[in-house]
C-alpha cells in the first residue's frame, strides 16, 4: 500500500463512520439511479428526459462564462466538463513553486454559473498523465458528501455527476479524496466555486431587482511551501515528493503565502482588473480553507452577501465583510470614482506580506463632490 492509498482509507471513518467503499458506493449509486422516483414528503419526480440541455464552456478566473441574470424558461440540465491538471506553478518571484492540483488548469478552478432549480451535470476527467486519484465535493449539492463519494477518479478515468441546484448563492467546491489528502489537495489549489442565481435574479432587501455589468471571481488560496536549512524554498520532483514536508508545515497553520488567483501579483499591475465609472461589478470571493476579510480600498460593498446565500437579504454599505473558511461570499459595487483601487484581505499581514491583494483600475471622470484635495502638501503654516 502506498502513502496516498493509506491516508485515503481513513476518509469514511472520519467523515461517514465506515470504510466500506464498495458497499457505500453501491448503495449510493443505487439511490442515484432511483432519483426519478417520487418519494413521499419530497418534491415530485422530474422527467429529466424532457428538460432542455445546454453545454457551457468554462473560462479561467477572474473572468466568468456568459450567463443570464434571470432564468429564461423552465429549469435546464447544464452540462460542464472539467479536466483535472497536475502542474507545477510558480507562486512568486522569490523561488517558490508548487505542484498544483487544479480543476481546468487554474487556481482557483472556474466559476460555474447556473440558475436555482437547474441541474448541474459535470463530466470530471482525470487524464492518464496525472499521478493521483481525485474527486469533487460541491457545497451546493445535497447527498453523498457533496458528490465526493460518487466522483473518485483514478488517472485515465472520467466520471459524470448530476445534482439539482436547489439553493441560491455562491458555494465552494473542492477535491476531497480522503484523510490527509483532503486538506493537502485543497492547499495545493484544488478548489473553486459555483454560483446559483435565483430564477428571478438578485434582489435588494426590499425585493427590488439588482443587476451587474460584470462578474469577477477571486479565489483566495493559502499555500504551505517548505524551506531548506538555508531558508530557500524547496522544490520537488513530483506532487507526492512534497507531501511529507508540506503536511508537517500545514499542521502549524501558518501559510507561507496567501494569494489571490494562484500566485502573488496575479491580479496586480498589468494584470489589474478593469472597470469604468458607473459600472456595477459583482465580486465573488471564495476561500476553501481559511477565514478572510475582503475590503475594497477606495470603495465599499454596496450590497453584500457575506455568507454567499441569495435567499438572505444583502447587507448594505459594508467596509469589510467576513467570509469563513470553506465558504464563498458575494459583493455588489458600483464604481463612482476613477483611479486605482486595491481589493484585499484586510488581514493586512496576509495582504501586504503574503500576497492576498488585487488591483482595480477604473476609467472615468473625477467627482469633486465625493472627494477633493483642498490643499496640496506644503510647509506647515
Amino acid at each position: 500500500m502506498n502513502e496516498q492509498e493509506g491516508v485515503s482509507l481513513t476518509r469514511r471513518g472520519m467523515l461517514a463512520g465506515t470504510v466500506l467503499l464498495g458497499v457505500g458506493a453501491s448503495a449510493l449509486g443505487s439511490g442515484l439511479a432511483k432519483a426519478a422516483t417520487a418519494v413521499p414528503g419530497q418534491d415530485p419526480a422530474v422527467d429529466l428526459a424532457k428538460l432542455e440541455r445546454v453545454s457551457v464552456e468554462l473560462v479561467a478566473p477572474p473572468q466568468v462564462h456568459a450567463h443570464t441574470q434571470r432564468a429564461e424558461g423552465k429549469p435546464r440540465i447544464v452540462e460542464f466538463r472539467m479536466v483535472i491538471e497536475e502542474k507545477e506553478l510558480a507562486i512568486d518571484t522569490a523561488g517558490a513553486y508548487i505542484h498544483a492540483m487544479t480543476f481546468n488548469g487554474s487556481v482557483p478552478g472556474p466559476l460555474m454559473v447556473v440558475h436555482e432549480g437547474d441541474y448541474v451535470e459535470l463530466t470530471l476527467v482525470n487524464p492518464a498523465s496525472n499521478s493521483m486519484m481525485h474527486n469533487i465535493d460541491f457545497h451546493a449539492s445535497t447527498g453523498a458528501l457533496g458528490g465526493g463519494e460518487l466522483t473518485h477518479v483514478k488517472p485515465g478515468e472520467q466520471v459524470k455527476l448530476r445534482f439539482k441546484a436547489d439553493r441560491a448563492g455562491v458555494f465552494v467546491y473542492h477535491c476531497a479524496p480522503g484523510g490527509a489528502m483532503i486538506p493537502w489537495h485543497v492547499v495545493c489549489g484544488m478548489n473553486g466555486a459555483i454560483m446559483v442565481v435565483p430564477r428571478d435574479g438578485l434582489k435588494d432587501p426590499e425585493g427590488r431587482p439588482l443587476r451587474y455589468d460584470k462578474v469577477w471571481y477571486i479565489g483566495e488560496q493559502d499555500y504551505y511551501i517548505p524551506r531548506d536549512k538555508d531558508g530557500k524554498y524547496k522544490r520537488y520532483a513530483n506532487p507526492m515528493a512534497s507531501f511529507g514536508d508540506m503536511s508537517q508545515l500545514m499542521k502549524g497553520l501558518v501559510p507561507s503565502h496567501v494569494v489571490f488567483n494562484g500566485s502573488v501579483g496575479a491580479l496586480t499591475g498589468k494584470q489589474a482588473l478593469t472597470a469604468k465609472v458607473g459600472e456595477t461589478v459583482l465580486i465573488v470571493h471564495s476561500q476553501a480553507n481559511r477565514d478572510t476579510r475582503p475590503h475594497l480600498i477606495g470603495g465599499h460593498g454596496d450590497y453584500v452577501w457575506a455568507s454567499g446565500k441569495f435567499a438572505n437579504p444583502p447587507q448594505r454599505n459594508l467596509e469589510t465583510w467576513f467570509i469563513p473558511g470553506g465558504a464563498a461570499g458575494a459583493a455588489l459595487y458600483t464604481f463612482r470614482q476613477p483611479g486605482l483601487y486595491t481589493y484585499l484581505n484586510h488581514n493586512l499581514i496576509e495582504a501586504v506580506m503574503l500576497g492576498a491583494a488585487a488591483h482595480v483600475q477604473v476609467e472615468g471622470h473625477w467627482n469633486d463632490d465625493l472627494m477633493k484635495q483642498v490643499q496640496a502638501p506644503g510647509p506647515i503654516s
